[in-house]
């Protein structure tokens, strides 16, 4: 069995020296899997004379292992033809071979094995580091915006021009969306400089953040500016990026607190600069008021303020403090007080389009409530020419829920492409269904929609006017027996539009005819109504005054769209000259005409 074994040994070297005579050879040799202590024994061979005393001693234990297990020849084949199989394992058995020889060779002891650890069982940390890393630098970013709105802002105060601040408060919704305790934490320390009292005073509206490994230090304000306090715009501007983060967060009595000491920072300016600040700080002022369900309490702070902005010719502030003292007497349904501040009070003209949206729905509620149907249809139609085309989605909704209901008051119905609206037709179901029961006249489809849709039409605040709408389905009702019917009995009117008895139906034909909704007479001894002929429309004044209100309409949207066009301040005498110079060419005019004159003397004998 000994011989077998050493002549496999001795079949695989040749061809191992002839691919490479030059490096170690490995030749593998195969123990009997079924005997004791069975496995893979790897013999190292090498070329120069250093090794052939390992080499015999490996022979000698392979003739005494062939000798135990008399098997070994015949799994020898096998093995060569699997080894490739085994192939990263018998990489690593070589590295550690070489390793523990070279150690040896050097005299030193065998250098440890290392433990190769399963990376798939441990959690991986690298999408955790990357979001991390990602976030610092998004929280730069947006400490470089508000670098950049500070220095807009303080641009605006130097050149006087308010536009630059106009620009910092349009990004204003986009830079609110991405502030953090981290951003303002560092936006506070790094601006705050000089005043230590306002800046311990905000940060302890937030949490320190825990510094991390890389944090730079923000610090927009170094050198000479260090000292220098900051202006009242900025400092305005900050502190409302602080209330906006407190009231996202709903920590609204923090923000109360922020935003009462930031409105008593802005009642001891008398700055035109801060107006436009000064405006967005009221409105969230309101707001979390509004959230903390104390909006009277704010009542008079407000009525105090639109006096002085209006003393003050403070455009900005006069329309926005109108505004939020309308929502709040509509909140308390407080409707009186709220037509005798519109009517006690003017709109500056410079307000922009967001504030005129806000006004005229405002106006608009106030004139349905009080029966004046035809102006409030003019007023939510011009809120929804005012608002934004692309964004406002949750405005225009309200807008067009309460419009659809002043239509269907007026007895119109509202055309039918506006429910079809992809933004609008979900939240304009319910008033569909009712568009359709006012429409036919179906009184009992008209108190199924209002019995399974009562509370929407409640959160709303329309249903109030959806009550008075009975007597139009009513109307319409009796509009379409007119017209089907030359004459028709009060008892089948009553049956048809479901009405107790007779009696009921004769008093509403009766106000029908009062108000000509129908042209008939009614025939009380006979119970019976007669229809009379329909007469020519054109012979009317019907069509004179439908042109009038399309021609009134069309010059309206002429004149809002010139007032509200922007120049450049100082323009129109640009290209005008001044008296000197037209009277420079009226002297050179002259000399020009006396010139020609005597030419023209000279000319004769």
């Amino acid at each position: 069995g000994g011989g077998d074994a050493d002549g496999a040994w001795r079949a695989v070297r040749p061809s191992r020296v002839r691919s490479g005579p030059s490096v170690p050879e490995f030749v593998l040799s195969h123990r009997d899997r079924e005997g004791a202590g069975a496995g893979l024994v790897w013999s190292d061979r090498r070329v120069c004379a250093q090794s052939s005393r390992r080499c015999a001693a490996s022979r000698a234990e392979q003739n005494q292992a062939s000798l135990t297990h008399p098997h070994t020849h015949s799994h020898t084949v096998t093995m060569k033809d699997t080894t490739g199989k085994h192939k990263p394992k018998e990489a690593a058995a070589l590295e550690k071979e070489k390793e523990k020889e070279k150690a040896k060779a050097a005299g030193g002891a065998p250098a440890p094995d290392v433990e190769m650890k399963d990376v798939s069982a441990e959690p991986d940390s690298e999408p955790a580091e990357a979001a991390e890393k990602s976030q610092k630098e998004l929280d730069l970013l947006t400490l470089e915006d508000i670098r950049e709105h500070v220095k807009q802002i303080e641009k605006a105060v130097s050149s006087k021009e308010p536009r630059f601040v106009l620009r910092v408060l349009r990004a204003l919704p986009s830079t609110c969306r991405k502030l953090n305790p981290t951003v303002l934490y560092k936006a506070i320390n790094g601006f705050f400089v000089s005043s230590a009292s306002t800046r311990d005073l905000l940060l302890a509206f937030l949490e320190e953040p825990m510094d991390t490994e890389g944090d730079v230090q923000f610090r927009p304000r170094t050198g000479k500016a260090a000292s220098v306090p900051l202006l009242p715009e900025a400092e305005a501007y900050l502190q409302l990026l602080l209330v906006i983060y407190l009231t996202n967060n709903k920590r609204y009595t923090d923000a109360q607190k922020c935003s009462d000491d930031l409105m008593q920072k802005i009642a001891a300016q008398n700055r035109r600069a801060l107006d436009l600040v000064a405006a967005k700080c009221y409105y969230y002022h309101a707001r979390v008021y509004e959230f903390l369900n104390k909006l009277d309490a704010v009542r008079s702070f407000l009525h105090s303020r639109l006096r002085t902005a209006t003393l003050r010719h403070d455009h900005d502030g006069q329309a926005t403090l109108l505004n939020l003292l309308l929502r709040n007497y509509l909140v308390y349904n407080l409707y009186d007080q709220a037509e005798k501040l519109v009517s006690k009070s003017i709109f500056p003209e410079q307000a922009n389009n967001n504030e005129w949206a806000r006004y005229l729905y405002y106006t608009g509620r106030i004139k349905a409530i009080q029966l004046e149907y035809s102006e409030a249809r003019r007023t939510l139609t011009n809120a929804l020419r005012k608002a934004p085309q692309h964004t406002a989605v949750g405005f225009k909704q309200t807008v067009h829920k309460l419009l659809i209901v002043v239509e269907l008051l007026l007895g119109e119905i509202p055309d039918r492409l506006q429910f079809r609206q992809p933004s609008l037709k979900r939240s304009l179901m319910p008033y569909f269904l009712l568009t359709q029961a006012v429409r036919t006249g179906n009184l009992a489809k008209f108190n199924q929609v209002l019995e399974q849709f009562g509370e929407k039409f409640q959160t709303d605040g329309t249903y109030t006017l959806i009550i008075r709408l009975r007597h139009n389905v009513i109307k319409t009702g009796v509009r379409m027996i007119s017209l089907s019917y030359s004459r028709i009995s009060l008892n089948d009117i009553a049956q048809k539009l479901q009405l107790d008895s007779p009696e009921d139906a004769e008093f509403i034909v009766a106000k029908a005819i009062r108000d000509g909704v129908i042209e008939a007479s009614i025939n009380h001894e006979r119970g019976y109504v007669q229809s009379k002929e329909t007469i020519d429309i054109y012979g009317t004044r019907e069509p004179q005054l439908a042109f009038h209100q399309r021609i009134s309409f069309c010059l309206d949207i002429h004149n809002m769209s010139v007032k509200a066009m922007r120049f450049p301040p100082k323009s129109y005498n640009k290209d005008l000259e001044s008296a000197e110079e037209r009277r420079e060419r009226e002297q050179q005019d002259l000399e020009f005409a006396k010139e020609m004159a005597e030419d023209d003397d000279d000319g004769f004998p």
